[in-house]
């Protein structure tokens, strides 16, 4: 009785991961048809939907085209080669012995960016903050409007409050063309938080005569446009002060150094050391080797360097 209740327990675990694999591929046939075989734009379209719709269940193709892992055999059939092994990118099911007349799909830089932004999009709703902080760091360079019903899901289930914080300025910076009022004056004013130079490029881009008229007509919104840029340029010269003031320390002391080397050695030689810029030299390369070093051996340590 127990071998048996062993075995039947095997069979229902072995049908779950079964079912589960079916389940990460479970894409429409027609959509991964139109990714591996359809034109350009078709291809970007389809990956706009996928990412609209939140599907997890994309991230294996959509990275395997990034890669260039995902090869087409005949007119119907799209596989994801890893090595020796494939697998169909529509069932889940392993491929065995690897067809012939394979062709690989062809990805060019729109489509790279395209994935590459989807499937970042995707990750927004990874279990691990890591990933999900990476993915919202990626979006905030190079997201654009397809990204946003992803990147308003993962806000509204969202718990981290850095992660959260990167995801309410991409929405707002992708909400400022809405031609809903309420939402563009919400947007401009979610900006205020921002401390990046490309949030103060977005909003004054709004006040810019274009003709007559400004970029944003609302003059109600264009005042609030003004606060917030005001408040992102405040935030942005604090740091510029503070970097400016320390580089400004740094580079004395250096030439503080240099000036009392020289000075003691000809104070008490009575000769200028004409090798003193060499050993300055020596200990700026000597830096710049240590720095590498950390950088590759120890990239968590390097902030602390």
């Amino acid at each position: 009785m127990t071998h048996r209740s062993g075995l039947w327990g095997r069979c229902v675990l072995g049908l779950a991961a079964w079912g589960l694999a079916l389940w990460a591929f479970a894409l429409p046939p027609e959509v991964v048809s139109q990714i591996a075989f359809g034109e350009n734009d078709a291809k970007i379209s389809a990956i706009d939907e996928l990412v609209g719709r939140g599907e997890l269940a994309a991230l294996p193709l959509l990275q395997g085209l990034l890669d260039g892992e995902v090869q087409t055999v005949g007119a119907d059939r799209v596989l994801l080669i890893k090595g020796d092994t494939a697998v169909d990118a529509v069932s889940g099911l392993a491929v065995s012995p690897l067809p012939e007349g394979r062709e690989a799909v062809v990805v060019n830089n729109r489509l790279r960016r395209t994935l590459a932004t989807g499937i970042a999009a995707l990750k927004l709703a990874a279990p691990e903050r890591e990933t999900r902080l990476a993915a919202a760091k990626e979006l905030h360079q190079r997201a654009d409007d397809t990204a946003l019903p992803a990147i308003a899901g993962a806000l509204a289930k969202e718990s981290d409050a850095e992660v959260r914080g990167l995801l309410s300025l991409m929405q707002a910076s992708m909400e400022l063309a809405s031609p809903d009022r309420a939402t563009r004056i919400a947007a401009v004013r979610a900006l205020a938080a921002s401390d990046t130079g490309a949030t103060k490029t977005l909003l004054a881009a709004l006040l810019e005569r274009r003709g007559e008229a400004y970029a944003e007509p609302d003059p109600e919104i264009r005042a609030e446009v003004e606060r917030s840029l005001r408040a992102v340029e405040q935030r942005l010269l604090t740091g510029e002060i503070l970097a400016r003031v320390f580089s400004g320390v740094s580079l004395g002391t250096i030439l503080l150094l240099a000036a009392l080397g020289l000075a003691i050695t000809y104070g008490l030689m009575g000769v200028i050391n004409l090798a003193h810029g060499e050993l300055i030299m020596i200990g700026a390369y000597a830096t710049y080797v240590v720095q590498n070093l950390f950088r590759h051996y120890a990239p968590v340590a390097f902030d602390l360097y």
